[in-house]
Parts: C-alpha cells; structure tokens; sequence
C-alpha cells in the first residue's frame, strides 16, 4: 500500500481529500511529523506555495507529498484575499472557527457598499503530488460564486458561509458533503487528480 503524506493539518481539507481520494493509499499527515519544519507559504500565486509545500515536505520525509493551496478570489476586490486567504484577518488563533469567522467579518466589512451584481468570486484550489525527486502531477479546480451579505449554513470550514453557489442554490456551507464535493473547486481538482493518479506508474 502506497502511503502519501498530505501536507496539511487542516482537517476539512484532510476529510475531503480522503472522502474523494480514497483509493488503496494510506493516507498520514503533517502532525505524523511533528519534528518536521512548516515550510513558509510566500509564493505569489495558488500554484507556486502547493508545488512549495509538496517538494518540500516530500524532500524532509522521503513520502510521496500531496499539497493544496487553495483560497477565494474576489472580483470586487482586485482577487484578493487570494493566496492571503486563510490568513486575512490576521487573526492568530489556534481555534480554525475562530479565525474562518475573523476573515469573513473583514471581508464582509470590506464589501459592505459592493452591489449585489458586482460580487462575483471563485474559489480556487491548486494541487501538486510530488516524489522526493521530482513534481508527480499538478492540477487545478475552481467553482464560481456570489458573496453573501451575512453567513448561512453550519457546514463546511473557511468561507463556505458566504459563498453562494447558484447551481445548487445555496451556500457551500448549507450543501451536504457529497453535494459539495460534486462542486467544489478541490472536489474539481481532486477528480483531475485522481485520474492522473490512477495512470502514474507503479513504478514511479
């Protein structure tokens, strides 16, 4: 059984990725490796902190690294908070709720005279498979939305709450795990990667 280690602590997006993935794989993740360093998320886009994040804690464990970056882009707002996303507050909290509610108290602040037609945004999910030596696949998936005025629904992590998917009529965060992973910019990401999976070869 291959193990892959998945370069984050995040929980939601270790569900996910698990729920979809699957696979005969176990799956181990950063807090298996607690004497291993946090390698720093500064590259300018999605793209460049996931292939970061997977070399390098492919290179410090020797196991294949499965890396995302992954964040939401707002017309309005020039792109941002993009690559800042889960930091855009500025909060510090070691409670992930209490800093998902932060950011989107200041992104709601931010956006609080944008007219309704003008508050388009897409989550974007970037993610990168990387072997000690060299970068296994790349992917990328996105899901368009509309920023809410305030938060619906319980499910779900980071800015689910504000994000309205019309296709399904409702918040990410009001959607069902299966609903949201049929949608969801890393359900999009994770599908292509599954297929590029299924085809590397058993000797890589």
């Amino acid at each position: 059984m291959k193990k892959i280690l998945v370069a984050s602590t995040n929980p939601g997006k270790l569900k996910e990725l698990r729920e979809m993935l699957g696979g005969d794989v176990e799956w181990v993740n950063l807090s298996d490796f607690p004497n291993v360093g946090e390698i720093e998320e500064d590259g300018a886009t999605f793209a460049e902190n996931a292939r970061k994040k997977a070399t390098g804690y492919a290179k410090a464990t020797g196991l294949w690294t499965l890396a995302d970056d992954s964040g939401l882009v707002v017309d309005a707002l020039g792109g941002r908070p993009g690559v800042e996303s889960a930091r855009f507050s500025g909060a510090t909290d070691k409670d992930r709720k209490i800093v998902d509610r932060k950011n989107i108290e200041k992104l709601l602040a931010m956006m609080k005279n944008v007219p309704k037609e003008r508050r388009t945004a897409r989550f974007v999910c970037c993610l990168c498979l990387a072997s000690r030596e060299k970068i296994l696949i790349e992917t990328q998936g996105e899901v368009e939305g509309v920023i809410i005025a305030q938060p619906a629904g319980e499910n779900g992590f980071g800015y689910d709450p504000v994000f309205f998917a019309p296709k399904l009529n409702k918040t990410v965060a009001q959607m069902t795990s299966e609903e949201k992973n049929a949608i969801s910019h890393r359900g999009n990401a994770i599908r292509k990667l599954k297929l590029l999976l299924n085809n590397l070869p058993k000797t890589v």
